[in-house]
């Protein structure tokens, strides 16, 4: 077992942990209390240059001549690692991320089936024959496509979900041949360290995945433009993507950035599933979640009803300690993202919003909000809130809702309650999201769906299976017969 009360861990190249002759160090502070938690040494351009050329020479000389069957094996026995390690992974997640403890089991447990579903699509990875004689000429011909691995991706992940989200681009990559050079979140490495010693003891050969925790204003251009590059997957903010994709020229890009989810309730919705599923939609892990449910349209006539039923729900939510079985939710990641969030409530009441519920804090801890009377020009309605603050708003027709939920930069995913079935297809059709949830929040995900945005929430898809399609390139073969 790890010691996860005072953690040490370093970049990882070539198997090697990598530290510098002038040391630089980064803490690892616990969001809850401000304790140190961990103590990382940080790599520099020089570093993460060597991780890329070691990527590089890894897939070419071990990776893509690795057989499907060795790549699920080390895949599968990984998965089961991760799953014997359950409690201490979450325990991590819960000191670096202020993930609530039950909230850390669940990740690693999605964790753990995202290796397993890559393990199986490690061995369907298929191509198609190409019927050549449908063209004048073509007779005695025989065509084919075949998928080969990219070469090495740079991965880069965010702090909210460091393990299942590192996996998101880590499985897929490896069921598909490819090697990787891993960059978590500064304020969540620990996680990311524990994951890349997983897969080396499941026989993952050495260089095939490589660590560098660094500063992204010093390390991340180098992952982007270096040309040893072939693909560049990112999770995190608009902006930054914005940059990484004008950066990366002609690479491969992956983009799963923000959204401000839609939730819709029709007046013939199950009020006691959509309030029940919407408190956690709103308020798991503080609202830190790409999908979390920002925007709750209620129809007239059940407004008042479910707000009072939601209102009440909500503050019976137990807010503490990550680490207590207790604790529903925990801390966001820093003071200033608590500031920023609370600004944001203080904002919109002085003009004119008013707070059902919540909006206080104590250090990183936010109260669950619940908004009301907020007009669409309010930040905590058209931009990212990434906090524990939901706008429940009112709304009379289908054609006024879908245009209000379309009122957004972002399409990531969205949730709509009716018992309706024609409704619910028309609603889906119209919704400019990437996916949509019926009768089920905005909020759930699964990893064997595509699962990617629109407009500013990205371009390209995750979800094992499709991540593996955009990892691979296609190369057609023919044959002319005698």
């Amino acid at each position: 077992m790890i010691n996860v009360e005072l953690m040490k861990a370093t970049s990882i190249i070539n198997g090697k942990e990598v530290t510098q002759a002038e040391e630089k160090t980064l803490e690892v502070i616990s969001p809850f209390n401000g304790e140190v938690v961990g103590k990382v040494h940080l790599a520099s351009q020089e570093d993460t240059k060597k991780a890329i050329e070691t990527a590089y020479q890894v897939f070419h000389e071990t990776m893509k001549k690795m057989p499907a069957y060795r790549r699920a094996d080390i895949l599968r026995k990984t998965a089961e690692l991760l799953e014997e390690r359950t409690e201490e992974f979450a325990r991590i997640l819960g000191l670096e991320a202020g993930k609530p403890i039950r909230d850390g089991r669940g990740e690693v447990g999605r964790a753990v089936q995202v290796l397993r579903f890559a393990a199986d699509e490690a061995k369907k990875i298929e191509g198609e024959l190409v019927p050549m004689d449908a063209a004048i000429g073509g007779e005695n011909r025989i065509g084919m496509v075949r998928r080969h691995p990219i070469g090495v991706i740079s991965a880069i992940t965010p702090f909210n979900f460091p393990l299942n989200l590192a996996l998101h681009k880590l499985a897929p990559a490896f069921a598909a041949g490819n090697t990787v050079v891993l960059k978590p979140a500064g304020k969540t490495p620990l996680s990311s360290y524990m994951l890349v010693k997983l897969f080396e003891e499941a026989g993952l050969p050495k260089g095939a995945l490589n660590l560098v925790i660094g500063n992204g204003s010093e390390i991340g251009d180098v992952l982007v433009t270096d040309p040893r590059i072939s693909k560049v997957t990112f999770t995190g903010s608009p902006s930054v993507g914005m940059k990484l994709c004008q950066q990366a020229g002609l690479k491969k890009v992956t983009l799963e950035l923000g959204s401000n989810s839609p939730n819709i309730i029709f007046n013939d919705g199950d009020l006691n599933a959509a309030s029940t599923g919407l408190v956690r939609g709103a308020f798991a892990f503080s609202g830190q979640i790409c999908i979390s449910a920002q925007r709750i349209y209620v129809q007239r006539e059940v407004y008042q009803t479910f707000l009072n039923q939601y209102v009440s729900l909500v503050e019976k939510l137990v807010l503490g300690n990550p680490m207590e079985e207790t604790t529903d939710i925990g801390p966001m990641i820093s003071e200033k993202e608590v500031i920023r969030a609370q600004e944001w409530i203080q904002e919109a009441v002085k003009a004119g919003a008013k707070v059902a519920t919540g909006g206080n804090r104590e250090g990183t801890l936010l109260e669950p909000t619940v908004l009301v009377d907020v007009t669409p020009d309010m930040k905590v309605v058209c931009e990212e809130t990434f906090a524990p603050i939901v706008s429940v708003i009112p709304f009379d027709t289908e054609e006024e809702v879908i245009a209000m939920a379309n009122d957004s930069v972002f399409g990531l995913q969205a949730g709509v309650f009716t018992s309706d079935i024609n409704r619910a297809m028309r609603v889906a059709d119209g919704l400019e999201t990437g996916g949509v949830w019926i009768n089920e929040t905005s909020t759930y995900r699964q990893d064997n769906y595509p699962y990617g945005g629109v407009k500013l929430s990205g371009i390209g898809k995750e979800g094992v299976k499709y991540a593996i399609e955009d990892m691979t390139e296609i190369k057609f073969v023919g044959i002319k017969l005698g």
